[in-house]
């Protein structure tokens, strides 16, 4: 597995640490932009599958460093491809809901067309197509959204610290997705490969919110379970009140049928996941107060 560090992988390395058969890389171990290391690993793994969790997610820098989100987000999964078929190994791709533009009044199909508003995205949408030229029906393309989980910098992290250290956030109220914790993308992806799917799934989290919902309930779970002494007052604004170097799609809720009639349930929902994510960070903060740490 690629991108090692990122939340993830994290949530891939937990679930998976028992049976040993994983292997997770860094960005030092595997860089997917150098053809040469990406050769040389995949000739000494022979791995059965692939998971590429490696990108470039800095979604507003991303408008400023075009080159190195497309060399990190379509020519290194481009490379990782072409290995796997070298090798006749499986690949499993992780892509975003920013491959679309958000015009839509309905969660967003497999099969609609996309049409990505930021380098971001038009860098990931650039690396699903390398990787299906390449492959060709063989690949596994997952996108997800607003993901979180982990030690990684994220919405909910972000939040939490803010909410911490704030009397008052303003938050934005007209963007709707699917906040989607890293654990239950790591769970389908597993149900998937073990699947042998093929194709593009949706895989997110069930239920809807926009950015301003996530947040009142970071706050009010963080509160119940003590991760916050106090809930500050959060206040919801539009776009135009909090402008980006780049643009968000209004809304990019995906449908997950497809995956879900694969899978034979459906994904909890994103309050449930946030639920069980924070009530786990607050027993890890415990375990680490009882050791001293």
């Amino acid at each position: 597995m690629t991108g090692a560090g990122g939340q993830l992988a994290q949530a891939f390395q937990e679930l998976t640490k028992e049976d040993g058969t994983c292997v997770f890389l860094s960005k030092s171990e595997l860089d997917i932009t150098d053809t040469t290391q990406v050769g040389a690993v995949m000739a000494e793994a022979s791995c059965e599958w692939v998971v590429n969790t490696a990108a470039y997610t800095a979604v507003d820098a991303a408008e400023s460093d075009e080159e190195e989100a497309f060399q990190v987000n379509a020519e290194g999964p481009r490379r990782l491809a072409e290995a796997c078929r070298a090798h006749g190994a499986r690949l499993a791709h992780v892509s975003t809901d920013f491959v679309f533009d958000g015009a839509a009044n309905r969660p967003y199909e497999t099969s609609d067309e996309p049409g990505p508003l930021s380098v971001y995205g038009r860098s990931k949408l650039a690396g699903e197509r390398a990787v299906a030229e390449t492959l060709s029906g063989e690949e596994l393309i997952v996108r997800t959204s607003w993901l979180y989980g982990g030690r990684s910098s994220n919405f909910v992290s972000t939040m939490l610290r803010l909410l911490g250290d704030r009397d008052e956030l303003s938050v934005v109220a007209d963007q709707f997705g699917t906040p989607t914790w890293a654990m239950t993308l790591a769970r389908r992806m597993l149900g998937l490969i073990d699947a042998d799917a093929r194709g593009i799934h949706h895989v997110t989290d069930s239920g809807s919110a926009t950015w301003y919902d996530f947040a009142v309930a970071i706050r009010d779970v963080a509160f119940e379970v003590g991760l916050l002494v106090d809930r500050i007052p959060i206040h919801p604004i539009s776009t135009e009140e909090y402008p980006t170097p780049a643009d968000r799609p209004r809304f990019s809720v995906l449908a997950k049928a497809r995956t879900d009639r694969l899978l034979g349930d459906c994904a909890p929902h994103w309050r449930t996941s946030l639920e069980q994510h924070l009530s786990d960070a607050k027993g890890t903060l415990q375990d680490m107060e009882r050791n001293g740490g």
